[in-house]
């Protein structure tokens, strides 16, 4: 475990609270030995932290430009990328071994990690945690993103339609909810997007139809 708290930058004084955040409930289902709880904790905890760092980091702009970078700085996506960057896969503690590579497993571990140093140490030592490892995904965004559900909007209003959204299933436990919802365009196209919450999952959504109707402007 040393080199896995060197990788993060925090020594755990308690080593069974890390050893939680690494293990999936594959491994254990009892709720004090696996990540499910810290998990929770610390996607709440990582949502603050990246408002807090995107606050601080851009201080001339407006909530409409600040809310899309917090959208892509916590997706699945790049969280998991951040897991992969300190090498989490290689700690987790799950069978079968290929759900260590789960895109979904890599998120929750990181944020239960996130979750775990809140526990011991704090808050603002969570912070500092999440400012060290996700710092040059924030300074990715120096240009911000246009929230894709505003972009599917334009589209469909120069096609004299509106989006339509509804969910089409919910999966998952109450801790680890998968959302996903349908959004169609009339006269062109329909697509299904996931997320932990039904805006993540929207967002998710208008982004993919969106991949679709620029590949029919393509062709």
């Amino acid at each position: 475990m040393q080199a896995l708290e060197q990788n993060l930058g925090y020594s755990f004084k308690n080593k069974s609270l890390l050893e939680q955040a690494l293990t999936h409930r594959s491994i254990s289902g009892h709720i004090q030995k696996n990540y499910e709880r810290l998990e929770f904790l610390g996607d709440r905890v990582l949502g603050v932290a990246i408002a807090h760092l995107l606050y601080f980091a851009f201080k001339n702009e407006p909530e409409g430009s600040l809310s899309p970078r917090l959208v892509e700085l916590v997706r699945k996506e790049t969280v998991a990328e951040v897991a992969r960057e300190l090498k989490l896969n290689e700690y987790i503690k799950a069978m079968p071994k290929t759900l260590c590579l789960n895109e979904n497993v890599l998120c929750d571990v990181m944020e239960a990690v996130i979750g775990a140093v809140c526990i011991e140490a704090g808050f603002e030592k969570a912070i500092s945690l999440v400012d060290r490892h996700f710092k040059k995904h924030i300074e990715k965004s120096a240009k911000p993103k246009r929230d894709s559900k505003t972009i599917l909007q334009e589209a469909a209003h120069r096609l004299q339609e509106v989006p339509v959204y509804e969910l089409a299933k919910k999966e998952g436990t109450e801790h680890e909810p998968v959302f996903y919802i349908k959004v169609s365009v009339k006269n062109a196209g329909t697509a299904v997007g996931s997320g932990k919450n039904k805006k993540q999952a929207e967002q998710d959504a208008a982004m993919r139809l969106m991949e679709i109707l620029e590949k029919k402007d393509g062709k």
